[in-house]
């Protein structure tokens, strides 16, 4: 596999540019389930840091799930509201970022079917992403026409706001190299600088390891924590979250490296030098795994209750939740729908 191109990366959202305005991020969650404590250190706190300095859209991309979810359709209907439940309940604020559903903007698929037109298929199915995720849904050669076409989707959606920013993680680099392709590629043939390239923001603490120690936490796996998790359901899988299979009797040397319960306290404690001493304190052993459990259990349930709490206020009217998406999605379209009518117009398709 090609190794992501480090110079579309950035570690920090720029500062806005007084000349230019505000720099733009667009951001987004495929609505095919709750949320978890992987989406949250991935980049849902990040995005209530962002909406305060930076123009930030949030994308519910149900029209994107549909590409390999044609056979439960329902599912990604009924999780737009649970998604955006979870994105009020950490802190975003709908004043601040503008949170949009994918598919009521058609004019990301009218972007989508002329960037069609300036990638090839093979191009397609070279990106290391698209290769990846194929071989883990068994796609083989019975690859969703939608699913192959991704990339040109996600182009669409990214310049359409014409974000410069993008959040994603590092996985995700080459489908930002593709989006830059295809924007170079039609501001030549427009003869100008119609589209914005942008830059990939990974966040410091990458991938959550699921529960029970596998490389991604996956709702499809069930070794998630979901936000909106009970405090009886955070102890039960607490209970089971994967440790040191070598760490046999409390006085034995302890391992850290792909020890789940110290990387989840690594993302979450607020008590970094406490961590640093039990991490010691095990390493040298004489420390329980019942002890580094008790305390990431206390550590979650105290960050997770009042997110649940909210969550559930939240959910007593979900009237008002479609109402901020319908508002969101419209101030979403009037930009997007801007950016069509430059591409058209850059593409001699203005007549009248």
């Amino acid at each position: 596999m090609n190794q992501p191109d480090q110079s579309q990366v950035v570690s920090s959202a720029p500062a806005a540019n007084a000349a230019q305005g505000p720099t733009v991020i667009l951001t987004g969650d495929r609505p095919t389930g709750p949320l978890h404590l992987g989406h949250y250190v991935g980049s849902l706190r990040n995005r209530v840091t962002y909406q305060d300095d930076y123009k930030q859209f949030i994308m519910l991309a149900d029209s994107q799930a549909l590409t390999d979810n044609m056979d439960d359709i329902n599912k990604v209907h009924r999780n737009v509201v649970e998604v955006a439940l979870d994105y009020l309940a950490v802190g975003i604020d709908p004043a601040k970022s503008t949170i949009l559903i994918q598919s009521q903007i058609p004019e990301l698929a009218e972007l989508t079917f002329y960037y069609l037109n300036l990638v090839t298929v093979a191009r397609l199915e070279r990106n290391p992403t698209v290769k990846a995720e194929i071989t883990l849904r068994g796609f083989e050669r019975d690859i969703p026409a939608g699913f192959l076409t991704y990339p040109a989707s996600q182009a669409a959606d990214i310049s359409a706001f014409k974000a410069s920013i993008v959040p994603v993680g590092e996985d995700q680099i080459p489908m930002i190299e593709q989006t830059n392709e295809i924007v170079r590629r039609f501001n030549r043939i427009a003869n100008r600088d119609v589209l914005v390239e942008c830059k990939a923001l990974v966040p410091d603490i990458g991938r959550l390891p699921g529960t029970d120690g596998k490389a991604k936490m996956s709702k499809s796996l069930g070794n998630t924590i979901n936000l909106g998790a009970s405090a009886a359901e955070i102890t039960a899988a607490v209970k089971k979250v994967y440790t040191d299979p070598l760490h046999l009797r409390v006085e034995d040397p302890g391992h850290l490296e792909g020890n789940v319960a110290f990387i989840y306290l690594d993302a979450f404690d607020p008590e970094q030098d406490k961590l640093a001493e039990m991490k010691a304190h095990y390493v040298r052993g004489g420390l329980g795994d019942s002890i580094v459990k008790k305390r990431l259990e206390l550590v979650l349930q105290e960050m997770l209750a009042p997110i649940r709490a909210r969550r559930e206020e939240l959910a007593q009217d979900k009237g008002y939740i479609m109402q901020m998406l319908k508002e969101g999605t419209l101030q979403a379209r009037e930009v997007a729908a801007r950016t069509a009518e430059e591409v058209k117009a850059a593409l001699g398709l203005s007549y009248f």
